[in-house]
């Protein structure tokens, strides 16, 4: 079969299209009277499209009816459970090949971050030896020891973080006991009071 010359008249899509479905258009349609919706109801109103994920219509959803599991889930847990936080690790080891200062956007050049909208954090593995200017958003205790090790120095890019207070308040000593004050021998003589007791026999009273 011979190649048909192209023209207007004989373009047409390398793969086959497909109608879109028409819905309300009869009985014979297929999708004709609800259109696919069902009788009544919310979902078969305009709008139900924007329902959020887990919505039951106002009755209490399944996530909460069921019993929760324990584990962190807090937001002082991170970063486990839902509050996770997202940083990009950087390890000191991969310092080794810069020179001088050492940015997010030196790290981008590099190809060892993807991008500067996530936080870069640099972690404590490997060793380092050259001297550099490491400016991140976060640095481990590990790395920070390292780098100033080298000679170099740190600079933190949001201003260093606040030490955390400790979760669990320390409980105070109890005071030690006080020792029982001395009784002088005065307070511990007592005198006996007088008995009116007979005298023994075979002793005649005078």
């Amino acid at each position: 079969m011979a190649d048909k010359k192209l023209s207007l008249n004989t373009l047409k899509p390398a793969a086959a299209r497909k109608n879109r479905k028409r819905v309300g258009r009869g009985l014979g349609s297929g999708k004709g009277r609800y259109s696919g919706r069902g009788i009544k109801g919310q979902k078969a109103r305009s709008g139900s499209n924007k329902m959020r994920p887990g919505f039951e219509g106002g009755q209490m959803p399944i996530y909460m009816r069921l019993g929760k599991q324990r584990g962190p889930y807090s937001a002082d847990a991170m970063p486990m459970g839902p509050h996770r936080t997202k940083v990009q690790a950087i390890n000191v080891r991969d310092l080794e090949r810069f020179d001088g200062e050492v940015t997010p956007d030196t790290l981008k050049e590099a190809g060892l971050i993807r991008n500067t909208r996530v936080d870069v954090k640099i972690l404590g593995q490997g060793e380092l030896t050259k001297k550099l200017t490491v400016s991140a958003h976060l640095f481990s205790a590990t790395a920070r020891e390292k780098i100033e090790k080298a000679g170099g120095t740190i600079t933190w890019i949001r201003g260093e973080p606040a030490p955390r207070p400790p979760k669990r308040r320390e409980r105070k000593a109890a005071p030690p006991p006080e020792e029982p004050e001395e009784q002088t021998a005065e307070a511990e003589e007592v005198e006996e009071p007088p008995t009116d007791e007979p005298p023994p026999e075979g002793e005649d009273e005078t």
